[in-house]
Order: C-alpha cells, then sequence, then structure tokens
C-alpha cells in the first residue's frame, strides 16, 4: 500500500505564538473601514448611560462594531448576533473574542437605539461614497462620468444630492425593519421572563405543599 504524506492534521495543538485572527481578513475589507470609524466617534452620550458601580460592563464601543456591522449584513436579530461572535472571524475580531450573550446586546440596542440609528445613517452614507456599497448610481466627488454615445457625459452634483436623498430613504425604510424586529427581540425576551417567572412561582408552591 503506497504511503500518504498528509499535512499534519492536529486539533487543539498548542501554538508558541497565537495566530491573529484577522490575518484572514482582507486589508481593504469594510470591516475594517468600520472599526476604524466608530474608534473614531465621540461616544460621551454613550458613556453617559452607565453606572460606575457594579460589575464591568462590556465595552459600547465593541457592542456598537457589532451591531453596526451586523445591520451592514442585513443582520438584525440579536440571537444571530450572538451565534456569529462564536462562529464568524469578521464578528470574533471586532468584539476582540468578547461574547455577550443576545440579552445583552437588546439592552444595549434599546438603550441608545436613537444614537445607533444615527450612527448607521452617517456609515452607510460614508460607505457608499467611499464605494463599499453598491447605489444605483456610482459617483465618486460629485462627478460621474459614464459611456454612452458621447465620450464623456458628466452628472454634477445635483444628481449626486438626488441619489443621496434616495439612499437616505431606502435607509429610513431600512431603519423601520431594524425597529420591527427590536419588537420582536423585546417580546421573545419578554416571553422567556414571564414563563421562567411562572414555572419559578410554579416550583416554589409545590416545594411548600
Amino acid at each position: 500500500m503506497a504511503k500518504f504524506n498528509f499535512c499534519p492534521y492536529i486539533l487543539n495543538q498548542m501554538l508558541l505564538f497565537p495566530q491573529q485572527i484577522d490575518k484572514d481578513i482582507a486589508p481593504n475589507d469594510p470591516v475594517r473601514l468600520l472599526n476604524v470609524l466608530v474608534d473614531n466617534l465621540d461616544l460621551t452620550n454613550f458613556y453617559q448611560l452607565y453606572n460606575a458601580d457594579g460589575r464591568n460592563p462590556y465595552h459600547p464601543k465593541m457592542l456598537l462594531k457589532v451591531v453596526l456591522y451586523a445591520y451592514m449584513h442585513n443582520i438584525y436579530s440579536c440571537r444571530c448576533m450572538e451565534r456569529l461572535l462564536l462562529r464568524d472571524i469578521h464578528f470574533i475580531w471586532l468584539a476582540g473574542y468578547e461574547q455577550p450573550c443576545f440579552a445583552t446586546i437588546n439592552r444595549f440596542r434599546n438603550r441608545l437605539q436613537y444614537e445607533i440609528d444615527n450612527i448607521f445613517t452617517q456609515i452607510i452614507l460614508i460607505l457608499s461614497e467611499k464605494g463599499f456599497l453598491s447605489l444605483e448610481t456610482a459617483y465618486i466627488d460629485g462627478t460621474k462620468i459614464e459611456s454612452k454615445a458621447n465620450k464623456y457625459t458628466f452628472v454634477w452634483r445635483k444628481s449626486v444630492e438626488f441619489n443621496r436623498a434616495k439612499l437616505l430613504k431606502k435607509i429610513e425604510v431600512l431603519i423601520s425593519q431594524i425597529d420591527d424586529v427590536i419588537a420582536q427581540d423585546n417580546a421573545a425576551q419578554e416571553e422567556v421572563i414571564e414563563t421562567t417567572r411562572r414555572t419559578i412561582t410554579t416550583f416554589a408552591q409545590w416545594v411548600s405543599i
């Protein structure tokens, strides 16, 4: 029987120098731009909602990055975000290996929903202008060059502003859909809490018999 030389396959092997997870993320991946944008945001309004006492909470900058990146990929469910934080390298990298549960993500989103929506809108506009998101009309610096019958056809700032207005309307519709999912997440979480409360009450009554 022929002898085969396979590449080593060793589960749970120890590494002297752990590999960086972002080595598999392309240098021009939008997730890197999102990371930089959020790092440079003034999150003073976010910090004011936190209490210095008690347990150390997850960093709001990390949670914001996770939520925004999920929104960029049409993922609005906190449970889906929770799962992606365990298996998707983009989410794992953004979160710095932190693994907040869906309830934590949902509480963060509920407390800062207005601020998150505003930041999401601004980042979508930036990513669109940088060419990371496709629009019905592409443009750069207020000017677009099309190849039609004429050699050059210029579409000036008026058209750019019109396309921006259309994009804003699309974002409004998207945020409305996100709001619907948030309401569903809240309802599901309240149902779990109520079910747990009834179970505890029933058990307490049974023990007292």
